[in-house]
């Protein structure tokens, strides 16, 4: 048998073959968006925050799901530190909260082979909006400021208002509020006696709890 067109027996006549052709075309289409999809899904996704040159600002990373709120990471990103000195890739680090020194030069691409690593505490906890400097080997350390002790943290009973003014969520009011309180009461037995000054809190306690000593 022939169809009018003079096609063989057995061939689909001209629409039904232009309808399988224009089927075949969609689940084409469809299935690359879906593997798309699942390779963006799949990707790896970095926290590093870049600084254009010339603000020093911060601006959006070039990754999708990095953006400053933390909107689409993994994982909530709490902790900003801006890492410095002898890693392999300086800048802004976005880490969880918890996360400790070690974490944030992981995330900075690793020490530098001429880091010294023996300068740092390297379990410390992260504080946020903090600078983390990695020394290099024989590097001069500077000059001590008043109160800061040789493990990093501040002696909140000896350091003066600039010192203090190096901890997170700390300005110029509220050290020299730590300094009058620590005067009035002949100062601090503990590090819980923070949270007896007027506008420091749970949060802000905690944020520094690890950066101070007594």
């Amino acid at each position: 048998m022939r169809y009018a067109s003079g096609e063989p027996d057995g061939a689909l006549p001209p629409r039904p073959r232009l309808r399988i052709a224009v089927g075949a075309a969609v689940v084409l289409l469809i299935a690359a968006a879906c593997g798309g999809v699942l390779t963006a899904m799949l990707a790896p996704r970095g926290a590093q925050l870049t600084i254009p040159a010339g603000d020093g600002a911060l601006r959006e990373p070039s990754e999708p799901g990095e953006g400053l709120d933390g909107e689409g990471l993994e994982e909530p990103f709490t902790v900003v530190v801006h890492v410095l000195g002898a890693v392999e890739e300086p800048g802004l680090y976005r880490r969880p909260e918890g996360s400790r020194v070690v974490d944030a030069a992981a995330a900075a691409g690793g020490f530098a082979a001429e880091a010294d690593r023996g300068a740092l505490n390297l379990a410390r906890r992260l504080a946020d909006a903090e600078q983390l400097r990695v020394p290099f080997l024989g590097e001069q350390p500077p000059v001590a400021a008043p109160g800061l002790r040789g493990d990093g943290r501040i002696d909140l009973n000896t350091a003066d208002a600039a010192t203090l003014q190096t901890l997170p969520r700390i300005g110029p009011a509220m050290a020299e509020r730590i300094i009058a309180w620590r005067s009035a009461n002949g100062g601090f037995r503990s590090v819980e006696d923070l949270l007896s000054i007027s506008g420091i809190g749970e949060r802000t306690l905690e944020a520094m709890r690890d950066l101070v000593a007594v």
